[in-house]
């Protein structure tokens, strides 16, 4: 995936179990923030981040949402253990890493996807997009940045 590519549309379960389509969110940006595995430490920080600076996102027209491969059930109970309040997180638990696959980013070795965020224009077209390091915390400010 580069910027500049369209991004490719998919529909996953929040962890209410509600659908997520990005295709619905044309008008908007929207914040794809791909992490490896609920219950783990650099995770938590990411999606709690995310969580912090939601009001700032919806300011610049950006819906933010968390992706990883754990099931519907893991991400609710997960999402209530490190009190999300309004961000969603997606389950791209089944057919397994389907959405970070589309996106280049699973990890076929590991089970579960890398690490990355990736900003989807009004249009649906890729204009951000970055890998981290597993053990490192994404930098949104490097997000705000291409939104301004």
């Amino acid at each position: 995936m580069e910027v500049g590519e369209k991004a490719p549309d998919f529909v996953l379960k929040d962890q209410n179990g509600e659908e997520f389509r990005l295709n619905d969110f044309r008008g908007r940006k929207v914040l794809l923030s791909f992490h490896p595995l609920a219950w783990t430490g650099i995770c938590e920080k990411q999606m709690k981040a995310l969580e912090e600076n939601h009001e700032r996102f919806e300011r610049l027209n950006v819906v933010p949402v968390g992706i990883s491969v754990d099931s519907v059930p893991t991400k609710k109970a997960w999402a209530e253990h490190i009190g999300l309040k309004k961000l969603r997180i997606l389950s791209d638990f089944w057919p397994h890493g389907e959405v970070a696959k589309l996106y280049g980013l699973f990890r076929e070795k590991n089970g579960f996807s890398e690490r990355a965020n990736v900003l989807v224009d009004e249009e649906g077209k890729v204009i951000f997009f970055r890998i981290y390091p597993i053990r490192e915390v994404p930098d949104l400010e490097e997000v705000f940045r291409t939104l301004r």
